[in-house]
This record gives C-alpha cells, sequence and structure tokens, in this order.
C-alpha cells in the first residue's frame, strides 16, 4: 500500500509586482516565482514570440489571471 504524502509545496502564488514592471508585470512575477531576473524572464518571453503559438494570448490570460500584489498600507 502506497504512502499518503502531501503534494509538492510550489512556494508562494506569483503576484503582479507594482515595482519593476514593463507593462503588465507578467514577466516580473514568473521572474520572482522561478528565481530569474526580470530581465531574462522578459528575454525569454521575447524570444518565444519567434516561435508559432499563443504566446501573447498566454501573456494577456496571465495578466488577467495574476492577482495584483496589495500596496502596503500606511501606520495611520
Amino acid at each position: 500500500m502506497a504512502a499518503l504524502t502531501r503534494p509538492r509545496d510550489w512556494g508562494h502564488r506569483p503576484l503582479r509586482r507594482s515595482g519593476g514592471r514593463m507593462i503588465g508585470g507578467v514577466c516580473a512575477a514568473l521572474a520572482g516565482r522561478f528565481g530569474t531576473s526580470a530581465t531574462t524572464m522578459r528575454v525569454i518571453f521575447l524570444v518565444s514570440c519567434l516561435l508559432p503559438g499563443p504566446q501573447f494570448l498566454l501573456y494577456l490570460a496571465l495578466w488577467l489571471l495574476l492577482p495584483a500584489e496589495k500596496p502596503a498600507s500606511t501606520a495611520w
């Protein structure tokens, strides 16, 4: 009988950050999730746009689906 195991912990959920964004913050959110720089993720995205596929539609979908980072509250 196989033992029940917990699902793999993927860490935190990616958030579209208010800082470091160029257009929608999707590449910055994915870079934070995968531990790379935002510039590296942007280059990967631009190179992937040279290949056939729905990369631009995927970017738009992630822009809509990824939650935005909540602004820091003040001490008032």
